[in-house]
This record gives C-alpha cells, structure tokens and sequence, in this order.
C-alpha cells in the first residue's frame, strides 16, 4: 500500500514537471507580435507567427509588437529664433520592422525616442520664426519626422508620422494675433462692401445704359414709323389731289361759255348779298353775256 502511495505520487509530480515543461516549452505568438529567442544569453532571431518551441530554463524569449503604435509627447516650451517662448505638444507614430534590433540596439526605444524627439523639437523650433512657426505646420512636422526617423532607424524602428497637436504662444501674442485677425475681418467686411456697391453701381449704370439705348432704339422706330406714316399720307393726298385735278380737267374739258356764264352770276350773285356798296366787274363779263345771248350787248 506504501509502495502504491509512493508511485502515485511519482507519477503526479511527473506529470506536474511535464505541465511546467510545457507551458514553458510552447508558446503561442499572435500574428502582430514577433518573439525574439535568447538561448543562453545568445540572440538567435525572432520567432512567429504561431506555435514557438523554446528550451526551458536555456531559451528565453522576449515579445515585440510589430503594429504601428502611436505615442504623445506633452508639452514642450520652446525658443523661437526671434526670442519668443512657445509650447507646442504633438503626437508621433512609429513601427517596429526589425524585432530583434529594437530589443538588442535600445534598452527602451519608446523612452530614448521621446527623449530624442523633445530636443529635436527644441531644435527645430529654435531655427525658425514665430511667424513661420503659426504657419508652416506641415514643415516642421515633416522636419522632425526626419530628424527622428535618421535616429530610430538604427533601432529597428520607422518613425511614419509626426503631428503637431497643439501651439500655444505667449498671452501678449494671443492678444497681437486676436487683434490682427479682428482688423483683417474687419478689413474684408470693408472690402466685401465696397466691392458690393461697386457692383451696385456698375449694375445700376448698365441698367441705366441699357434702358437708354432701349429708349433710343423706340423712339427711333417710332421716328421710322412717323416718317413712313407722313411719307404714306403724303403719298395719298398727292395720288388724291391728282385725281381731283385729273377730275377737274376732264369736266372742264366738257364746259361750255354758257356754264361759264351761269358760274359767274352765282359769284355776282354772292358778291351782291354782301353790304358792300361797290361792284367790279371783270371785262370778260360782257363778252360771257354775248355768248349767252348770242347777240353783242355793246351795239
């Protein structure tokens, strides 16, 4: 019975050691991760994705996270060139591309680069204007990435992007830039408006122009009109007075002494219904009477 006991518990702490053997003997590395083996203090290269084996108690591996990573530097206060304190915090990204030299080159990359990327912060900022530093985001964020990439390269680590989060320049700057930016607004307000009258002015003018041209042009057809309308009533009154002629030319042609005769009685006729106390008589009137009476009145 003692004998069973002993190898029973033989046999536990076999199984036991082989439960310990291999959950440290097999280790599973996800797709995103790297395990960099050290077998007796040796590198002997980075392991995965998947199942890994490592000898127990003689390998000893160390995980490296392969995804880009993202990390916040606080903030910062710089000198500009031309003298002015300014803080500025940004964020910069980073990839791990080589597991084994990120872990064998640097203690602690993420520390060393935040420590290189605040004084080449300093340095970058240190060369350029306060003006330029407002304005050219894109310049310095493109400049420290390059400054910090020639460094982390060494490491094993590719610096991707570097993004200014925040500038915060002096209260007196904050106050000039307020102040600027309320006269330009009130100088584009200015401008707007008299752009808008000038425009009002030219659209009234050309409407002004327009509708003169348009009277122009009426009253000139209406002259056209007018002259075509006299041209055709004078027209008629000549094609009239021609036919009246014509008519009194063709009636005269069949007039004899005798109508003549009787024309000049109604005028005598007219004449002596007047007050008038003096009668003329034209020469002719005895020769008419003669031809009315066919015979000379003289004799």
């Amino acid at each position: 019975m003692e004998t069973f006991s002993l190898v029973t518990c033989l046999v536990g702490a076999i199984v036991v050691i082989g439960f310990i053997f291999l959950a440290n003997a097999i280790r599973i590395v996800p797709e995103y991760q790297r395990l960099v083996v050290f077998r007796l203090g040796r590198c002997v290269g980075a392991r995965g994705p998947g199942i890994v084996l490592l000898i127990p108690i003689v390998d000893r591996g160390v995980k490296a996270d392969l995804r880009e990573q993202v990390r916040e530097i606080p903030q910062q206060t710089s000198i500009t060139m031309d003298n002015a304190p300014i803080s500025i915090d940004f964020l910069w990204y980073f990839k791990v591309l080589d597991p084994a030299e990120s872990i064998l080159q640097v203690g602690n990359f993420e520390a060393a680069a935040a420590g290189i990327a605040a004084t080449t912060l300093r340095a970058v900022i240190g060369g350029i204007a306060l003006d330029d530093v407002l304005s050219q985001r894109e310049h310095i964020n493109t400049m420290l990435r390059t400054r910090l990439d020639e460094v982390t390269g060494r490491w094993g680590v590719k610096v991707t992007n570097v993004e200014i989060r925040e500038i915060l320049p002096p209260r007196d700057v904050q106050d000039a830039m307020n102040r600027q930016m309320t006269a330009e607004r009130v100088r584009r307000a200015l401008v707007t408006e008299s752009m808008g009258d000038q425009a009002a002015a030219i659209n009234r003018a050309e409407g002004t122009k327009q509708a003169a041209i348009l009277s122009a042009q009426g009253e000139r057809q209406s002259n056209i009109l007018r002259a075509e309308g006299e041209k055709q009533a004078q027209a008629l009154r000549a094609e009239g007075f021609a036919v009246a002629l014509e008519s009194i030319f063709n009636a005269a042609k069949i007039v004899d002494q005798k109508t003549m005769t009787l024309q000049y009685f109604e005028t005598l006729k007219s004449i002596g219904s007047n007050a008038s106390t003096k009668f003329i008589f034209p020469m002719e009137f005895t020769s008419l009477l003669d031809n009315f009476l066919g015979k000379d009145v003289k004799k």
